[in-house]
């Protein structure tokens, strides 16, 4: 798991370590393969995105994610791991992402109701992948964010939920997840996530 020092490290190392996984936390990328040889790589974080791209770029980890990624390597991105996958980003100003995914991550309109989202809300399949294994149609998942994203690559969207509007709350392709919902936040089902991720 990538520390990067964007938030929940502990919360989701202990979800990871309670759903059958064996955890390891670098903060740079060669503490990961040289001391662990990994088979799933987790990037975790909470915060602002242009902060994040940069701490990323500057632990030396983008060229190592663009390179896992590009490999079909299991990968789960969360909440602000998932957002740095797209394009840009329009949080405080325009910021360029890993553009893994095409894409771009807007802010809720405070207009059409409260921001953040905070709480409980619906994740409702939008096609099958092997992550959803043994969990119902419209699971209730943890949320927390400002923003979210906007993709016009329909094919990528494993999930969406409502909330001011429908976008998506899940994405994937093959071995690479990211989810915006907190997964270490809920409860059974988040384990249960967590666990299908380590058999991909």
């Amino acid at each position: 798991m990538i520390d990067y020092g964007m938030g929940n490290i502990h919360s989701v190392s202990k979800a990871l370590e309670a759903s059958g996984h064996r955890v390891h936390i670098a903060a740079h990328p060669e503490e990961s393969f040289r001391a662990f040889d990994p088979t799933h790589l987790v990037l975790p974080g909470v915060g602002a995105f242009g902060e994040g791209i940069g701490r990323l770029e500057k632990a030396g980890w983008i060229p190592v994610l663009r390179g896992w990624i590009s490999e079909d390597r299991p990968f789960l991105g969360i909440c602000l791991g998932m957002q740095l996958l797209f394009g840009e980003s329009h949080e405080f100003g325009t910021h360029q992402g890993l553009e893994i995914f095409p894409g771009r991550v807007v802010p809720f309109d405070p207009n059409r109701g409260k921001v953040p989202q905070i709480g409980w809300n619906e994740v409702k399949k939008t096609a099958p992948h092997p992550i959803w294994q043994g969990l119902p149609p419209e699971p209730d998942l943890y949320f927390v964010h400002s923003y979210h994203v906007r993709t016009p690559e329909q094919s990528i969207i494993l999930g969406e939920t409502d909330y001011h509007e429908t976008y998506p709350s899940m994405v994937g392709l093959s071995r690479v997840v990211a989810m915006q919902f907190h997964p270490e936040k809920s409860q059974r089902t988040g384990l249960t996530l967590l666990k299908n991720f380590g058999a991909l």
